[in-house]
């Protein structure tokens, strides 16, 4: 059963997907950012860029959650193409959050019209943490088990939500026609190509 995802992370789709303004500034105090800023979770799940000294002063006050960007690459991932028809999702990329409202995984994952989220079984996250215990290491709500089992590709990322955004962002803004078209797989074979490098390097 799939639902859409709430109204708060359509907005924070939207501020990824669009062209970014020359100058992008903090959504708290208004300074100007740099390319790589600090992000904020806010009580309605939508992400809010913001400065550094916001980060920091609004980290851990109720409604707010700091996201620290995160990409580690999960070589040793064990999910076998059984397991993975198991869990019943209709697409190849994923990304899996523990949702600190719902307390449980959630998967999500892109379409043409935004993020769709997908029930997912206690039982089949329970397996799948038993057999990569990295995932209860997991942040509720600001990390994220990024998979992308797109043909023969079988990678899984560690990742920060941020990451998972900037994906769906990007999916959202150049899908064409009913099957994507050829510009928005090639930008989403580019996305991975730059996340295995960031992942090495981290």
């Amino acid at each position: 059963m799939t639902a859409p995802v709430p109204a708060g992370a359509f907005a924070t789709l939207q501020a990824f997907a669009r062209p970014r303004a020359a100058v992008e500034c903090c959504e708290l105090c208004d300074t100007v950012l740099d390319a790589a800023h600090d992000h904020l979770l806010d009580r309605e799940f939508r992400l809010r860029c913001t400065c550094f000294p916001c980060g920091r002063l609004m980290e851990g006050a109720a409604g707010w959650a700091r996201v620290h960007h995160r990409v580690q690459r999960l070589l040793d991932f064990r999910l076998s193409d059984d397991g993975w028809q198991a869990l019943g999702l209709p697409i190849g990329l994923v990304f899996f959050v523990w949702s600190s409202a719902a307390e449980c995984a959630i998967a999500r994952y892109p379409s043409a019209f935004g993020p769709v989220e997908s029930s997912l079984a206690l039982p089949a996250w329970d397996r799948l943490t038993a057999a990569n215990p990295v995932l209860a290491r997991l942040q509720p709500d600001v990390e994220a088990l990024l998979v992308n089992r797109i043909g023969r590709r079988r990678e899984h990322y560690l990742v920060s939500i941020d990451v998972c955004y900037r994906l769906v962002g990007l999916l959202r803004l150049h899908w064409r026609g009913f099957g994507g078209g050829g510009e928005v797989h090639d930008r989403i074979e580019r996305f991975f190509v730059d996340l295995e490098r960031a992942g090495r390097s981290a």
